[in-house]
C-alpha cells in the first residue's frame, strides 16, 4: 500500500495593506492505491492517475492461468472418416457401430459431434490402433 504525505496544512503569513496579516491554507490529502482503484478514471485528476499507473506497474499481481487444453471436434461420419483415415462412409459407420468410441459421440438427432482425442484414445485401449 502506498501512501502520499500526511494531510497538512500550512499556514503562510503575509503581510497585506490593510494592515492584517492574511493566512494561505494549503492542503494535501491521503490517497492510498485502493481508494483510486475504485475510483472512476473520468474522475480522477492527472496527478491521481500517474500515481496510479506507476504504483500498478509495481503492484501487478501474479494470479496462475489454468492452463486448458483445446478440444478438437470432428461432426458426422466424415469426421470418424478424418480421425481414423478410413473410407467415409461403411469403414467410418462401421467403427461407430462398433461402440468403441461411444464416450467420444454425442450425438443428437442426425447431428453427430466426436471429440477426437477421446476417440483417438479409446481406440488405442481397445486395441484397434496400433502404436
Amino acid at each position: 500500500m502506498v501512501r502520499e504525505p500526511r494531510t497538512e496544512v500550512k499556514s503562510e503569513k503575509s503581510g497585506s495593506t490593510t494592515g492584517r496579516p492574511q493566512t494561505k491554507l494549503c492542503m494535501t490529502r491521503v490517497v492510498t492505491i485502493e481508494q483510486l482503484l475504485e475510483k472512476p478514471i473520468c474522475m480522477m485528476s492527472g496527478e491521481e492517475f500517474v500515481l496510479l499507473l506507476q504504483n500498478a506497474e509495481k503492484q501487478t499481481a501474479k494470479v496462475p492461468v489454468e492452463v486448458v487444453a483445446e478440444r478438437y471436434y470432428e461432426h458426422g461420419i466424415a469426421g470418424i472418416a478424418k480421425i481414423f483415415p478410413v473410407a467415409v462412409y461403411p469403414t467410418a459407420n462401421r467403427i461407430k457401430k462398433s461402440g468403441v468410441i461411444d464416450s467420444a459421440i454425442t450425438q443428437v438427432g442426425r447431428k453427430i459431434v466426436v471429440d477426437s482425442e477421446l476417440a483417438l484414445s479409446l481406440a488405442k485401449e481397445a486395441g484397434a490402433i496400433k502404436g
